[in-house]
This record gives structure tokens, C-alpha cells and sequence, in this order.
């Protein structure tokens, strides 16, 4: 694990700024744990939203962070040196599809999140002990309560006898997953609140899980959280499929405190640093580091839009309103290892995440964030679905989802993708742009075909508009130039069509004076 996967977890802006029958993780102490004197929680699937409901009832209290000296005072490897015994996993011998490790607390990770394991019908509290870790050269903590800090799942996606790890919950709201051949990249959040906003952003946190205990044979747990933050509580409940493609189930209530007009739902949170279309003021020998390189949207009336990710030299909050969205998220396009020469971050194992609304969402906009970074240790991209209107006070509301941790959403077959985005000087103090775009729609084409070019842009002028196939690829290169003039920012837009009918998804770009 690099610095930047374990900090990712964690915003920049922070980075700057009970009952239940008691159990050990273990191999015969989570089977056979005595009974805690108030005795088990009863619990169903209404459990945690009635929970949610009540805390949003109540002022809100701030999470339980207080830690030893030794453990707040951690440096970032002191706390990689403290490591779940894997031989206490949850789950390791009962032949069962999962296990489960936790996170200690300590670091960055301060605040204590209860954990709950759920069966036959009772949530059974998981109780701390330092016998579960192992500590290198720190001190063992005393035997106290400190409770954990998240958890993490694993099952066997990459060989049927090794349980890799597939996703951790760890900071806040945030989590990360995997499919096969992956490796840990962008996070999800479960709620975001006030991003970008002049007041500053609101950052809800976990505050307790409950994590149902697997069934032989069926290649899914169940995993509930509560969340808690000054303007509203939630619950959660995920469904989780590990696979070529990991999938979350996501059914989700949110009961507002106050009335909460930012909401961000199903938010991403990634890292773009540069990449062919952005390198000013780059120095390194890498032809890209990101995690993601853009957002992909499918809109309510079906148009696929493409938009590439850009570390601008302020932040920049793009709006793309819509109703009823048929999906959207960050995808990792560029998929070879010489597209990043990185023998260490293999960036190009790292996810794609895209988000499938299930029911009417309504109207409201994707929201994408982009925040300027001079290093790859920072998350500077947030994406999310943001109502048009607020969450009020005293309310509930629901949102289901899925989410698809893969390496590239599949999009409609109708449409080709864009597959490059370029861009550098061109004559006369012009942006030189050049977009390549590929897929079967585009190799059906006769060889006669004329598409027609659509382009245009907020702002300037465009110059010199190209078309053409691109016989190198087999798919088609539209090249442009654009006269910005004296504007600091301009929105492009171009897509390739044939009688009217589009042949590439739409490619959006916001141009930004460096």
C-alpha cells in the first residue's frame, strides 16, 4: 500500500484543517462467545434506518475520538505497523465465502466506530482487545475498550484458495473496492454535504456497522452502517458481490436535521494529476498519473457523455443537469501499462466505479469537482448526484443504487467511445485539441462515409475543424483549434454524427487559462 492509497481516505480539506451480545473475532471465540449480561440485540433489516431516524431526532453529538497519546502521535508507518492477526479473522474456519479483519484506530484514524456482527436475527458487539493485532516495535496498548476504527472484507476474486482483500471501510464515510486483477484506487463516500461550498464542507462519518454474518455457498454479504453528521443521519444498507466486477446493492435513507440544500448522493472521490490533455507545470517522467482520467453520464434522454478529467490552476465545479439519470461515474480508460510507466502505483489496474440509479431520482444535477494538485498524494475529483431540491428538515429520503467497481462501464453499444484527449499549443496563441474515438459503430462505417462533425464552444472561436478517419486505430480523430481570446474559460463540445444519429458519445471539455 503506497502513502497516497492509505491518505486517500481522508479529504485534503482534513488533511489541512452500544448493546448487544458480546464477541471476540476468532476462530472458535466469534463462534462461541458467551453471552454479554443485557444478552443479544434483536435485529432485521428495519433496524438501522429506525436507528437513523432517532439520531436525526436528537442534537447532534460528536464521535468518541479520544485516544492514548501514543496512539494519536502514530506516523504514518508506525501506524502501517499495526496489523490484524489474520489468524483472528472473523469467519477463517468455518469454510464460509468471506472474512473479515479490522482496522485499529490511531493516525488519522481517530474516532471509534462500533462493530457489530448479525445472526440468527441478533446484532452481536464486536469487542476490542490488543490480542487481536500485532504492533512490531510499538507498545501493546492496555486492555481498554478503544473499539476500531472500520473494517475490511475478503474473498477469493483472484484464485479460488487465497481471500483477497475486496473493500475497507476506513475515515469518515469512505470506502474503497476491487474487482479481479485490481487494486485499491478511487473511494466512494456514503454522503457528502456541502462540497465546494464558500461555508465549507460537511463531512458525515460512519458511525457504527453491522456486518451479517455469510451463508455457505452464496457469493454476497450484507453490510449495514449508520451514519451520523451535524445536518442529517442516514442508513445504509450494502449488498456486496465480489467478482470480475464487484457490486454494491445500495439502499440507502437519509432524515435531515436541518434542511440541507448541498446534498451530494453517491459521491466519488479520485485523483487526476495530468495526463496528455493537462501536463502544465509538469516535470515527470510519466506520461499520466490519475486514478481516473474522466466522468462518464448517461443521461434520462439517453445521451452518453464523455467529459475528461482536469487539474485546473483554481477550483472548478461543473453542473450537468439532468432528470432522472441513467448512471454516471469515473473511469479509468487508459488501460496499458505504458500509459503510465509506473511500476509501483500500476495505475492501470486501478477501478472504474459507475453508479446505476435504481427508480426515480427526480431532477438535479452531476456535480463534478476539481480541486488543483501538485502531487498524487491528494484526492482533488469529487463527483455526485446533487437533488435540485434540498433535503428538509424532518424528512426522509430514499435513494437505491448500484454501484459496478470494474474496469470500464460498458456505456450504450449505439455510440463509440473517446478514447484520447489531447491538447497543446497550437499557431497564432491557439489551444490545439485533438479527441480519438473508437468502437464497432465507427468499423461498420463504409469506407465512402462522410460523418458530420458538431462542435462548439461557450466562449472564442474555433478554427480550423477536422474530421477523419484514423487508420492507424480504425476508429476517427477530430482535431481543432481554439481561440480563446481574452476569456479564462471556455466550454467545448463536439460528437460525430451520420444522418443525424450520433456515432460518438458526446465529448465535453471546460478549457481553463493556465
Amino acid at each position: 500500500m503506497l502513502r497516497r492509497d492509505l491518505l486517500a481516505t481522508i479529504p485534503a480539506a482534513l488533511l489541512l484543517a452500544g448493546a448487544g451480545n458480546a464477541v471476540l473475532p476468532g476462530d472458535a471465540s466469534a463462534q462461541n462467545a458467551a453471552p454479554a449480561a443485557n444478552g443479544p440485540t434483536p435485529f432485521d433489516g428495519n433496524t438501522v434506518r429506525s436507528m437513523a431516524r432517532d439520531l436525526a431526532g436528537k442534537p447532534f453529538a460528536a464521535p468518541d475520538s479520544n485516544l492514548p497519546r501514543a496512539l494519536t502521535d502514530l506516523t504514518y508507518d508506525q501506524y502501517r505497523d499495526i496489523r490484524f492477526d489474520p489468524q483472528r479473522a472473523f469467519w477463517r474456519d468455518g469454510n464460509l465465502p468471506f472474512q473479515m479483519q479490522l482496522f485499529h484506530r490511531g493516525f488519522l484514524y481517530r474516532q471509534r466506530v462500533e462493530m457489530f456482527e448479525v445472526a440468527e436475527g441478533k446484532a452481536n458487539r464486536i469487542l476490542y482487545s490488543p490480542d487481536l493485532f500485532s504492533y512490531q516495535n510499538l507498545p501493546r496498548p492496555d486492555a481498554a475498550d478503544l473499539g476500531f476504527a472500520g473494517f475490511r472484507l475478503h474473498a477469493p476474486i483472484n484464485r479460488p484458495d487465497y481471500f483477497d482483500e475486496v473493500c475497507a471501510f476506513l475515515g469518515a464515510s469512505y470506502f474503497r473496492a476491487v474487482g479481479k486483477d485490481q487494486i485499491y484506487g478511487l473511494s466512494a463516500r456514503g454522503l457528502a454535504i456541502k462540497t465546494a461550498e464558500p461555508s465549507g464542507e460537511e463531512f458525515p462519518f460512519f458511525r457504527s456497522f453491522f456486518v451479517e454474518k455469510p451463508r455457505p455457498g452464496v457469493n454476497s454479504i450484507t453490510v449495514w452502517a449508520l451514519l451520523d453528521s451535524v445536518s442529517a443521519a442516514a442508513s445504509f444498507r450494502f449488498t456486496i458481490r465480489p467478482g470480475a466486477d464487484t457490486v454494491f446493492d445500495v439502499e440507502s435513507t437519509v432524515f435531515p436535521r436541518v434542511d440541507v440544500a448541498a446534498a451530494g448522493i453517491a459521491p466519488l472521490t479520485s485523483m487526476f494529476w495530468f495526463a496528455a490533455n493537462d501536463r502544465i507545470g509538469v516535470d515527470d517522467y510519466r506520461p499520466a498519473v490519475h486514478d481516473n482520467d474522466g466522468l462518464l453520464m448517461l443521461s434520462g434522454r439517453g445521451e452518453q457523455i464523455w467529459r475528461p478529467l482536469h487539474n485546473p490552476q483554481d477550483l472548478q465545479v461543473s453542473v450537468f443537469g439532468d432528470v432522472n439519470p441513467r448512471g454516471f461515474g469515473l473511469m479509468q480508460r487508459k488501460r496499458a501499462f505504458t500509459n503510465y510507466d509506473d511500476l509501483e502505483a500500476r495505475y492501470e489496474r486501478r477501478p472504474s466505479l459507475w453508479i446505476e440509479p435504481i427508480g426515480d431520482w427526480g431532477e438535479g444535477a452531476v456535480q463534478l469537482v476539481e480541486i488543483p494538485t501538485n502531487t498524487e498524494i491528494h484526492d482533488n475529483i469529487v463527483a455526485f448526484w446533487r437533488p435540485k431540491e434540498p433535503l428538509r428538515a424532518k424528512g426522509e429520503y430514499g435513494f437505491v443504487y448500484r454501484m459496478h467497481w470494474l474496469p470500464q462501464a460498458p456505456g450504450i453499444p449505439e455510440v463509440a467511445h473517446i478514447t484520447d484527449t489531447r491538447a497543446g499549443a497550437g499557431p497564432d496563441n491557439t489551444r490545439l485539441f485533438v479527441v480519438d474515438a473508437a468502437g464497432p459503430v465507427l468499423d461498420r462505417l463504409p469506407a465512402d462515409a462522410q460523418p458530420q462533425l458538431e462542435i462548439s464552444a461557450s466562449k472564442g472561436e474555433i478554427r480550423n475543424p477536422v474530421a477523419q478517419r484514423n487508420t492507424e486505430t480504425g476508429g476517427w480523430r477530430i482535431s481543432f483549434q481554439l481561440a480563446p481570446g481574452g476569456e479564462r474559460l471556455v466550454e467545448l463540445r463536439a460528437l460525430l454524427k451520420l444522418n443525424d444519429r450520433p456515432l460518438t458519445e458526446s465529448w465535453i471539455y471546460r478549457w481553463t487559462a493556465g
